[in-house]
């Protein structure tokens, strides 16, 4: 590492000593760009200049902001820069003669870009020539003859000797060694060259000498001077006193560049009075004509014509320089020279050249118009009108070219970008000359457009309907929702969630799921028709990009009802054991009503809809039940051969598929007299599947028992008080007050209520007990006391069976007396049973219970008082009057 280190640093001295030396002048700006000088043959890492301080940017962003030279391809990079400490240094060794074959101000032009912003920097570094060079001599040893008959004066032009290297480090004179016939005169050509001429001194004597021999030296004006020598060989030859002349020292032509080898370049015609040999003349390049004109051009030796070689290029030399002479054939001959300037013509043969310098693609959709998205340079090495070019690109894309610097443009946007409807672009970037005619070259150019989220989510359809049948399977797919998305890749990734709400008080995510890649939902829980007929949930679908995206759409879910309740038959219900009890009077005829068989379904529709039927039956032809109503009639009347207790099954079935049925037993006894007791037709509560339904009616009745039960002590401890404050409450009733037999007062019905439940409102004043007893050979009677404060309003009675049995069940409500008016003695109470089937489809399954019968019991009372009851919608109330 520390011999690196020292390296770098004599690279760096020997640079710094080398610049000082050649006087570089401090970097400047000049239209727009930074100028610099540098030696050539500087090892790799000599210091060329500060860009980091020369252009004012902040080196420590350099690397990220991807400061780079940009050179063509296949290009050699002579120089490049430091991205740690913005230094411009040598790559490569720089050799000036072999990079700028022509002589004059050597420059690299360099490209500088940074990006982000994207901002362009032209920088020239001019390469200076040192002194790497010695000027060297075609040969070692030249000869020339000259005649004895030469004048002084005579001048004989040498072959220069070369030096690659330019200004004052090219050839700057030439040295003779001394003699006495021979000095030197330098000469200076139109390109500020330098060539040789020895000029005869002193007339020469081949007799005396044939030969002189000198050496000739050239100087280049380096430090340190370097030179480089030759020896020339004079041979006196005998006299041929006439030498060819040239019709003028200089011609002029000019020549396209274009023109085809074996052209003629231009007729040179010297003469010469000698006759015979001394007169036939030969044309010839003399000897310092440079190689290259050597390859371009001959010289016809016979007729002097000058015709074109090679190929020519105006762009590497619009001007050729031809040295020719002429020589007769004569013995001492002289030779005699003269200059053809050769101009060529620039023809329009270089098409333009396009180079995209810097592409920052792709190129984001909300990229604002005038976003830069390449640098493009273009170069015609033509001159004048053939090397101006104009850039286009073709129309029916969204972009421009804005020229910056002369031959460099900026690809810019000039509208809105929407990759959705075009993701990508080809841009043709039209290069034309403005030659004629003009040639043209074609660059083609795609410009990705990146995506950026700015399209939500769209679901197929703008509502979803999913009907799923009751009783599903949890996690069961019920139905699937898709969106689209036109953004790509993460953009467009969809993730579908459902969004919060409430179903029935429970959170909607208890009840369904949804996958979030593919859509498809799922229901958790086994739905019942009879507790949710339908619900709506909120789905939404959110892509990936950011900031998110989303889109809701309601997704409407219809339970459909399934079969999969049976009938509940609600009356009649048997209070002990499994089979019903009912009496029927031997005297009944045919038509008269024993009961009515009800039962309600949970189901909706056809599913709910009922029919009754006898199933068994101990006579088919004495009973019959009206399929509809299921009311229990009788068919004939009773014979004395019929038994006494008549065996009944009663089958409901409603109308689903399957069906579903359900059966109730009735034993029927046959009497003479109806007694009054509790009938089954009559005695219904709730079945156990409505009163277990769900907590809340467990709490309900739990409150209820509660409740009735403080005010039932109440009750007791305010009637024992009442009776310790009344000594003879009972006097006037008929009945002693330790035994309450319930004995018909004056006046009084032997009709004896109906068992309800109802809750009586007694005024005050109202007798505190009521007693209810059967006649002879019936069942005991019940008997019930009531003590009522006189805020009570409420309380709650069973249904009794009459005392008697009624006459034939013939009179209907219109027979009853009205409200208000006492009954007639021994008018019978009469009892109206009106069944109504219940409407499912519009009662949750919690209220599809047997309470929608309406009973209306009227009590034919004594002349001083009267019941009514009135039983409705599973509420039950009464008023009690006393009058």
């Amino acid at each position: 590492t520390m011999g690196v280190s020292a390296r770098q640093g004599q690279i760096f001295l020997r640079s710094l000593v080398l610049l000082l030396l050649s006087g570089t002048p401090a970097p400047h700006r000049a239209a727009g760009q930074l100028r610099y000088a540098v030696p050539e043959e500087l090892e790799h890492g000599a210091f060329v200049a500060n860009l980091g301080e020369d252009l004012g940017l902040d080196v420590s962003t350099l690397l990220a902001r991807r400061f780079r030279i940009v050179s063509r391809v296949g290009a050699r990079q002579h120089l490049e820069v430091n991205l740690e400490n913005g230094i411009l240094f040598v790559n490569e060794r720089i050799d000036r003669e072999e990079l700028c074959e022509a002589g004059g101000t050597c420059l690299l032009h360099l490209q500088l870009l940074i990006e982000s912003p994207l901002e362009l920097y032209r920088v020239e570094v001019e390469v200076q020539d040192i002194n790497d060079h010695a000027p060297t001599f075609p040969w070692k040893e030249y000869v020339l003859e000259v005649a004895e008959s030469a004048v002084p004066g005579a001048r004989f032009p040498l072959e220069s000797a070369q030096d690659p290297d330019v200004g004052t480090n090219s050839v700057r004179t030439y040295q003779l060694s001394p003699n006495g016939f021979f000095s030197l005169e330098v000469q200076t050509r139109s390109d500020a060259s330098k060539f040789a001429e020895l000029v005869l001194e002193r007339a020469l004597d081949r007799e005396q000498q044939r030969t002189h021999r000198v050496l000739l030296t050239a100087f280049d004006g380096g430090v340190p001077e370097r030179s480089g020598t030759a020896y020339i060989l004079v041979m006196v030859l005998d006299a041929n006193d006439n030498v060819p002349a040239f019709d003028q020292p200089s011609y002029r032509v000019s020549l396209p560049e274009d023109a085809p080898a074996g052209t003629l370049v231009i007729q040179l015609n010297a003469t010469d009075l000698d006759e015979g040999s001394n007169g036939e003349i030969e044309y010839s390049f003399s000897g310092h004509a440079p190689p290259h004109v050597r390859d371009l051009f001959r010289v016809e030796p016979r007729s002097g014509q000058v015709l074109l070689k090679g190929p020519l290029d105006y762009e590497r030399a619009s001007l050729h320089e031809l040295y020719v002479q002429a020589k007769d054939r004569g013995p001492s001959s002289v030779a005699v020279h003269c200059r053809v300037l050769v101009h060529l013509l620039d023809v329009n043969d270089n098409a333009p050249e396009v180079t995209l310098t810097s592409v920052s693609t792709p190129v984001v959709e909300d990229a604002p118009p005038g976003t830069v998205i390449a640098v493009i340079s273009v170069l015609d090495r033509d001159s004048g009108e053939n090397g101006r070019v104009s850039c286009e690109v073709n129309p029916d894309v969204p972009f421009e070219l804005h020229s910056s610097f002369r031959n460099y443009y900026t690809l810019v946007t000039t509208e809105a970008l929407d990759r959705e409807a075009v993701p990508e672009y080809n841009v043709s970037i039209t290069a034309r000359d403005m030659g004629s005619p003009a040639l043209l070259t074609r660059s083609t150019l795609t410009v990705p457009v990146s995506d950026v989220n700015d399209n939500a989510p769209c679901f197929l359809q703008p509502s979803y309907s999913v009907y799923v049948m009751e009783n599903n399977a949890p996690g069961a797919s019920i139905c699937s929702v898709s969106a689209l998305d036109p953004d790509c890749q993460q953009n467009a990734y969809l993730s579908y969630s459902i969004a919060d709400g409430h179903i029935h008080g429970m959170p909607v995510g208890t009840y369904v799921s949804i996958n979030s890649d593919s859509g498809h939902m799922y229901a958790l829980r086994s739905l019942d028709y009879e507790q949710i007929r339908s619900f709506q949930i909120q789905v939404q679908a959110q892509d990936a990009g950011f900031p998110p995206l989303s889109a809701n759409v309601t997704v409407h879910v219809f339970v459909l009802d399934q079969n999969d309740n049976a009938p509940v038959i609600i009356s009649p219900m048997p209070r002990n054991g499994s089979v019903a009890t009912e009496l029927v009077p031997r005297s009944a005829g045919p038509g008269y009503l024993v009961g009515t068989v009800s039962a309600v379904d949970a189901d909706a529709g056809l599913n709910s809809r009922l029919s009754y039927q006898l199933l068994q039956a101990t006579d088919f032809t004495l009973f019959s039940v009206v399929p509809d109503t299921g009311e229990l009639r009788t068919l004939r009347s009773f014979l004395d051969q019929d038994a006494t207790q008549q065996s009944l099954v009663v089958q409901v079935r409603d109308s689903g598929q399957p069906a579903l049925s359900a059966t109730v037993s009735i034993l029927l006894s046959v009497v003479e007299n109806m007694p009054q007791t509790i009938s089954d037709f009559s005695n219904f509560s709730l079945p156990p599947e409505a009163s277990s339904s769900s907590p809340l009616t467990l709490y309900l009745l739990v409150s209820l028992g509660s409740v009735s039960l403080t005010f039932l002590l109440a009750i007791l401890i305010l009637m024992a008080i009442r009776c310790r404050g009344k000594r003879h409450p009972w006097r006037g009733s008929g009945c002693s007050p330790p035994q309450c037999r319930c004995c018909p007062g004056p006046g009084t019905s032997s009709n004896g209520l109906k068992t309800s439940n109802l809750a009586a409102q007694l005024p005050a004043g109202a007798a505190p007990a009521a007693c209810l007893d059967g006649p002879a050979g019936g069942p005991p009677g019940y008997c019930y006391k009531v003590c009522l404060s006189p805020e009570s309003a409420q309380s709650d009675f069973m249904f009794l069976k009459p005392c008697s049995p009624p006459r034939n069940n013939e009179k209907g409500p219109g027979h009853l007396p009205a409200p208000g008016k006492r009954a007639q003695p021994g008018q019978q109470l009469q009892v109206s049973k009106q069944i109504k089937q219940p409407n499912t489809d519009c009662l949750p399954p919690s209220m599809q219970w047997p309470a929608l019968k309406r009973y209306s019991i009227w009590q034919g009372g004594n002349r001083r008082g009267g019941w009514k009851g009135c039983v409705e919608a599973g509420r039950f109330e009464s008023h009690c009057l006393l009058q």
